[in-house]
């Protein structure tokens, strides 16, 4: 069966008692970072010296999801720092497989994200290249936004292509995602799902344990 993992985003967290949020959410897989450089989308949160911290003190890999221009010159620095998993918005990158080649060499492992207008057939050939593919099922930029279910043909496509492939590739989803919405994008191939006030809105532990068994059960 699928491993499904759930990745919450720090975003919905106490950023005053950011450690004590971290602890509160070791039973699940990574935790979600998102970066956002008030450009490439409207919104301002943290950047390098903010993720090295939480890298020094997390108990769980950090995913780190890059809402930045220019990933090509910014996006090995958050691998250098020590994250696990680094994911860069194709739309950001002048050359994604060149940029994902830099992130493994430097250790860790290469995501490349997709916005909701953007069409994945331009990567199909290319996912070799990458650890994850991370399907937004928002507009990136803001928590607290609807789901999107019109993004679940891309992520069968996805799907698809990694079976032809024959690769491990993780597809993520993110935007939305909670325990009404985790089971149809499971469905539909995904088998990595952050969520944020899904996670931090009530007991982050029972919550996780929630979210992984309905997604477990909608999953081939």
């Amino acid at each position: 069966m699928t491993v499904q993992r759930i990745h919450p985003s720090i975003l919905s967290a106490d950023f005053v008692n950011l450690e004590r949020e971290l602890d509160r959410i070791r039973t699940a897989d990574f935790v979600h970072v998102d970066v956002m450089d008030n450009h490439f989308v409207p919104n301002l949160t943290m950047g390098p010296p903010i993720v090295e911290r939480i890298q020094a003190v997390s108990p769980i890999p950090l995913d780190v999801h890059l809402m930045i221009s220019d990933a090509d010159r910014w996006a090995p620095g958050y691998a250098e720092l020590g994250a696990a998993s680094v994911t860069f918005h194709a739309e950001a990158a002048q050359d994604p497989v060149a940029l994902a080649r830099r992130l493994r060499e430097i250790g860790a492992m290469a995501g490349i994200a997709l916005k909701p207008g953007t069409d994945p057939e331009p990567y199909l050939e290319q996912l070799p290249e990458f650890d994850m593919v991370l399907v937004m099922t928002v507009e990136p930029g803001f928590g607290g936004q609807s789901f999107m279910p019109d993004m679940m043909p891309k992520l069968g496509r996805l799907a698809e292509a990694r079976a032809k492939h024959g690769i491990e590739l993780r597809l993520q989803v993110d935007g939305g995602i909670s325990a009404n919405t985790i089971g149809v994008a499971a469905e539909a191939g995904a088998d990595t799902f952050v969520a944020g006030s899904a996670v931090y809105g009530g007991v982050p532990e029972d919550r996780i344990a929630e979210l992984r068994e309905v997604a477990a059960a909608h999953s081939h």
